[in-house]
């Protein structure tokens, strides 16, 4: 420990600059990680924040919710004997506010659920994004694919569908807009059951169906994976040249009595050492943008997503550091001073 220590020191500079660079890819890979987290949030909140459960899509629907269509005795059976199931549609389209400005929305119905909001013929409850645009309650909004108009009756928090904010309207409303009789997706939480004529899926599963979901996370997650890795070849390459550079010492070192299991503690120490002084600062700043953020942009970064990250970092860097620390072990006293610089 002691030796770590002094070694670190008297090389300031070298490790300072290895901390450095931790530090720059562990802070990008939280912010990455926390716009990555952010999409999947303004992509999905709607699904994610249901419990887990099970999705049923119509088989004939090819895995894709806009072709399926749930019969309606399958659907009166399933609510029937699952009091806590719920039958919903989503439809992509728009609505027009009072001054004719025009808002993308994802329009959903449901029949009675605590996981959906009530609501009534002519009125549509809004997701709060839209608040920011203007909108405010008792609005009368339009739209081209219905007679009427639909009264703004409320708003809900953080309800998006495909990057668009959620419009809750009544039933009766859907079917005229889309002239659909049928529900396309039934949800039944806590549940695992098969039903015939119906495909199943997880939350997690039914999320990868969403068309643009598994390709922007995809992407994203690779990014952080790829830093992640990044982190741990940078920690091998640098401890590799070190131990290069100090084979002399080693060999010196192991001539006295020096314990190899010593050797390792002492580039252990000092990876642990920098990892963590690098982490700590990511961890606050990534944090502190996570506050400072404007609204509009979808970042999150939860905390236990940075500390996980975090672990993984230390692993990667232990493992980098461990793969260079080889040649400590076959190190020869004599040829280690004869070659090495002392």
């Amino acid at each position: 420990m002691k030796m770590a220590w002094k070694e670190m020191k008297k090389n300031k500079a070298r490790f300072l600059i290895l901390g450095s660079i931790v530090f720059l890819i562990s802070f990008l890979t939280f912010i990455i990680s926390g716009l990555a987290n952010g999409l999947s949030q303004d992509n999905a909140a709607l699904i994610k924040d249901l419990p887990d459960g099970q999705f049923y899509l119509n088989e004939d629907a090819d895995q894709n919710y806009t072709f399926s269509r749930i019969d309606r005795d399958t659907q009166a059976d399933l609510l029937k004997n699952h009091p806590d199931a719920v039958a919903f549609s989503i439809q992509m389209g728009f609505l027009h506010d009072e001054t004719e400005k025009q808002q993308s929305v994802a329009f959903v119905t449901a029949t009675d659920s605590k996981w959906f909001p009530k609501v009534n013929k002519g009125e549509v409850i809004l997701d709060r994004s839209l608040e920011d645009e203007g909108m405010k309650i008792g609005d009368h909004l339009t739209n081209p694919q219905f007679s009427g108009h639909l009264t703004v009756k409320g708003f809900v928090d953080q309800k998006k569908f495909s990057h668009a904010p959620v419009a809750f309207i009544n039933k009766e409303d859907f079917q005229e807009m889309y002239r659909v009789d049928e529900m396309q997706l039934v949800f039944l939480p806590d549940a695992n059951l098969k039903f015939s004529g119906l495909e199943s899926f997880s939350n997690s599963e039914f999320l990868n169906t969403i068309p643009s979901y598994k390709a922007e996370q995809m992407s994203l997650n690779m990014i952080v994976w790829f830093l992640v890795v990044i982190s741990g070849l940078l920690f091998a390459i640098f401890f590799y040249m070190m131990n290069v550079q100090k084979l002399g010492l080693y060999g010196i070192l192991k001539a006295i009595g020096m314990k190899t299991s010593s050797l390792f503690n002492m580039m252990w120490t000092q990876m642990v050492v920098i990892t963590a002084i690098a982490l700590t600062l990511a961890t606050a700043l990534s944090q502190i943008f996570n506050v400072l953020a404007p609204n509009g942009m979808p970042f999150h970064l939860p905390l236990d997503t940075t500390f996980f990250l975090s672990l993984v970092f230390l692993l990667i860097g232990f493992i980098g550091a461990t793969v260079s620390g080889i040649q400590i072990k076959k190190v020869q006293p004599l040829q280690a001073i004869q070659q090495g610089e002392m």
